[in-house]
């Protein structure tokens, strides 16, 4: 049986914790930062987990 590969695209956005959750960065932190307020681009750096109804499909592209 072949070795199972990983989508390249989920691997370089997603990370999985300690836990199991999956856990992605925040978007609008690439550019045209000088319009964002310091409160906002130091919230932005947080990364959030992934909602619920799509942990099902990131695992499937993770190969988890």
């Amino acid at each position: 049986m072949p070795k199972a590969k990983v989508r390249s695209s989920a691997k370089k956005r997603f990370r999985v914790t300690g836990t199991g959750k999956v856990k992605r960065s925040s978007a609008y932190r690439s550019h045209i930062l000088t319009s964002k307020s310091r409160k906002r681009k130091r919230n932005l750096r947080k990364g959030p987990l992934v909602s619920k109804q799509d942990v099902g499909a990131v695992r499937m592209m993770l190969q988890i």
